[in-house]
């Protein structure tokens, strides 16, 4: 029998040798939430050693981290992928990215062999998937690609890149970045085990994988709970409501239980946070969201300020059937509302479409059980119309709502949520986003300057599928927010430029194609259009693409003269709202400045912060 090699290796001795995947290995899976966790832990324990003042040898002694197991099969001198096929691609298109982020960085890291080799002229990726090749190169080229009638798989890698440069943190994009490569690279251990025939190396996977069913922390929090509940009755009871709530919470997704848990742990009951510093102790944040069944073990009996209190044999009767049983409900609502529109709860799912994937912990913090449901509702839809505000807001400031950039504010902001009646939960939201605008010299109004670039492409979407959706509504046309963001069979919505991408026919304003460019990707030169537009008529000029604005969306529509005059609803919004609504026969730059206006007016009424204190009659 060959012998089996396990050995522990950094990501740069990992990643500079090739790897075949079988034609039968399942394709890439991974989701946004899988890529949001990768960046999460990976920058996280990064920025715990990292300071400003450390020269590039100070990262050699900066902490490690551990991403877990790789099973490899070699055949014919060739590495084939057994397990890990989802980590090793997942880091491919990290490194990709960040390669392209350095590209003109005074201080370079050398990762190109980690992520292809090139022989006589070409390129051969490491992670070798043929159908992945072409989306692989255009990734690289950091040119786009048309991913119509492409594979699943294709579509999963463009868009988990996209999500990489959407949640990649900003402290660590600028000074840090040839820091965290060197610590990513140098610093990120994983083992690979080696074994010399599929058959063992199938046997290795099946033993890691399905020998014992150990027990998850919810099983684990189910055992300590009902241990404790000393009536045989009532702890039957108990355990037949834990198991139907389960069962729903299963039904949301493989982690619905643990998500549910670290929700609703640290909404109603976490106090402390690990400081930002080297060497702080984690908190009750920390804790719930790697070992929430420990935690409530140990403050089951806490007596200083926890919420939580478990001490006889009813505290667990009750936790369980009233406190676990009313906030699994509100979760359960709150996760179908961030599937699709829920009337009352529109703004869990544009948070959700955001990618925040805090907002569950914020939205059950001011709950109750004793809560009426309409109290209940209404304090659901306060918070998620503060973050939607919040949210949006920033993404119109030119910022970008990572975790690591908003978790730590997000968890001070739910500990002032809690016990709170509905109208006290508006004036403290309003009082939070006031303190929130506070920080930033404009005051988190939209900047005339915003404009689309390679990291805010998907947030920019969202921005334009709200302005457009509310014109449409507020002229008495249906929603039809879910096909812009593409939930919807059918037409493909993408971000288009009313300029097309031809400098040359823009030489009596521009000298300089980089002006250009910079001027035309203003958001006041962009619209939401189906793809198949763009491919008819993107590249003419704007007269010729004007008469064509007329078969689209109202916002579109509204660069026409005739909009005004066959649209009797949108003619009645224009002239109620008084927003500078105007058809434009051309379109230079003087016109790309109005549509900047126009847009950062619609976002004013859209997001304005008022609105909490509306919703109680204030």
């Amino acid at each position: 029998m060959q012998e089996i090699q396990g050995q522990a290796k950094t990501v740069r001795q990992l990643m500079s040798v090739k790897y075949a995947i079988d034609y039968y290995q399942r394709e890439y899976k991974w989701e946004t939430k899988q890529i949001q966790e990768l960046l999460e832990d990976l920058t996280e324990t990064f920025l715990e050693d990292y300071r400003k003042e450390h020269s590039p040898i100070a990262v050699k002694d900066y902490g490690r981290y551990f991403l877990g197991s790789i099973i490899i099969s070699k055949k014919y001198s060739t590495n084939y992928i057994v397990d890990g096929q989802q980590r090793l691609t997942s880091l491919t298109l990290l490194l990709l990215f960040l390669r392209n982020q350095q590209e003109n960085a005074p201080r370079q890291v050398a990762i190109d062999n980690l992520i292809y080799s090139e022989q006589y002229g070409t390129k051969s990726f490491n992670i070798d998937v043929d159908e992945c090749e072409p989306a692989m190169l255009a990734l690289f080229d950091q040119q786009s690609m048309d991913d119509s009638n492409t594979p699943d798989s294709v579509r999963t890698i463009l868009a988990r890149y996209a999500d990489i440069g959407q949640f990649f943190p900003d402290e660590v994009s600028s000074q840090a970045l040839p820091f965290f490569i060197d610590w990513l690279i140098d610093n990120v251990h994983l083992v690979e085990i080696t074994a010399f025939s599929d058959d063992h190396a199938y046997t290795i996977f099946e033993t890691m994988n399905d020998r014992g069913l150990s027990l998850s922390p919810t099983d684990m929090l189910k055992g300590f709970l009902l241990s404790s509940i000393k009536d045989t009755y009532k702890r039957t009871e108990a355990n037949d409501q834990w198991k139907l709530r389960v069962q729903g919470l299963q039904n949301v997704g493989k982690e619905g239980e643990s998500d549910f848990f670290k929700a609703w742990l640290r909404g109603q009951y976490a106090y402390s946070i690990r400081e930002r510093n080297k060497n702080a102790k984690p908190g009750d944040f920390d804790r719930i969201g790697t070992e929430f069944h420990r935690w409530v073990r140990d403050h089951s009996d806490s007596r200083g300020q926890d919420r939580l209190i478990l001490r006889e044999s009813d505290d667990f009767f009750a936790f369980i059937r009233h406190d676990f049983d009313f906030f699994s409900r509100q979760y359960l609502r709150l996760m179908e509302a961030s599937r699709g529109l829920v009337p009352g709860l529109e703004h869990v799912l544009y948070n959700a479409k955001q990618g925040f994937t805090l907002q569950h912990m914020l939205l059950l913090a001011p709950l109750s059980p004793s809560d009426s449901e309409d109290d209940t509702l209404r304090k659901q839809r306060l918070v998620a119309m503060y973050l939607d505000i919040l949210l949006s807001r920033r993404v119109l400031t030119g910022h970008r709502n990572t975790y690591s950039s908003m978790y730590y504010g997000m968890f001070l902001a739910t500990r002032q949520l809690r016990g709170l009646s509905a109208e006290g939960l508006a004036h403290k939201l309003r009082e939070l986003y006031e303190a929130e605008a506070a920080q930033e010299e404009n005051g988190l109004a939209p900047v005339s300057w915003l404009g689309l670039h390679s990291q805010n492409r998907s947030p920019l979407h969202l921005i334009l599928a709200r302005l457009t959706d509310y014109v449409d509504q507020e002229s008495g046309e249906p929603s039809s927010y879910l096909k812009y963001v593409n939930e919807v069979s059918g037409q493909r919505f993408e971000v288009e430029h009313i300029w097309a991408d031809k400098p040359e026919q823009h030489l009596d304003e521009f000298s300089d194609p980089n002006m250009f460019r910079d001027r035309r990707n203003r958001l006041g030169g962009l619209l939401l259009l189906p793809k198949s537009f763009n491919a008819s008529f993107g590249d003419l000029p704007y007269e010729q693409k004007q008469p064509h604005y007329l078969s689209q969306n109202l916002l579109a529509r509204s660069l026409h003269p005739q909009c005004y005059e066959r649209n009797p609803g949108f003619v009645e919004f224009a002239k109620r709202s008084g927003l500078p609504f105007r058809a434009h026969e051309q379109f230079y730059s003087e016109e790309i400045e109005m549509r900047q206006d126009l847009y950062c007016a619609l976002a004013e009424r859209i997001w304005h912060p008022d609105q909490l204190l509306h919703e109680v009659g204030g």
